[in-house]
């Protein structure tokens, strides 16, 4: 979101509305995790094994039999460090911890690990009651005697797709 790209979300329950996508994921399981290796670095060997087999040496029908990697173009694009967000109509703007917190002297609560590193604002609404924003989205309030924000029924405005 903050570097532009819109987001869509398929209905729950419906993987057929994204069946390239979810077709990939079948091949990666199948591939990378039956039997699940021993330990965290030989499956990431395994990971990083497919990843190399995928993009170099597996064609694909998709793209008339090509490798992705035959077909790989780098973006002409700049990639530039995005300013940090900052929310002057709110209390404070916090970024959130590595493990998903808004902390502060006498707050600590879980948000998300989605939001990591990431500014949000947060502004009292009421007595011991908050709302969380992020962007020009409120994702919800919390009570600071509880530990987690109770996430919206759907903060973005998701279209169907």
């Amino acid at each position: 979101m903050r570097h532009g790209i819109n987001l869509e979300r398929i209905n729950p329950g419906h993987p057929e509305e994204n069946g390239r996508h979810e077709r990939m994921h079948l091949t990666l399981k199948l591939a990378t995790t039956r039997p699940p290796r021993q330990t965290l670095v030989s499956q990431q060997e395994c990971f990083d094994n497919f990843q190399n087999i995928f993009n170099f040496e597996r064609p694909h029908e998709g793209i008339k039999n090509k490798y992705p990697s035959e077909i790989y173009k780098k973006s002409d694009k700049e990639y530039k460090k995005l300013e940090p967000l900052f929310y002057p109509l709110h209390d404070q703007t916090i970024t959130v911890t590595q493990c998903g917190r808004i902390c502060t002297k006498t707050l600590k609560v879980s948000l998300s690990r989605s939001f990591a590193g990431q500014q949000v604002g947060i502004k009292e609404m009421e007595d011991g009651l908050w709302v969380v924003s992020f962007m020009d989205y409120d994702l919800d309030y919390f009570d600071e005697r509880g530990s987690r924000v109770e996430p919206a029924e759907d903060p973005f405005g998701f279209e169907k797709v």
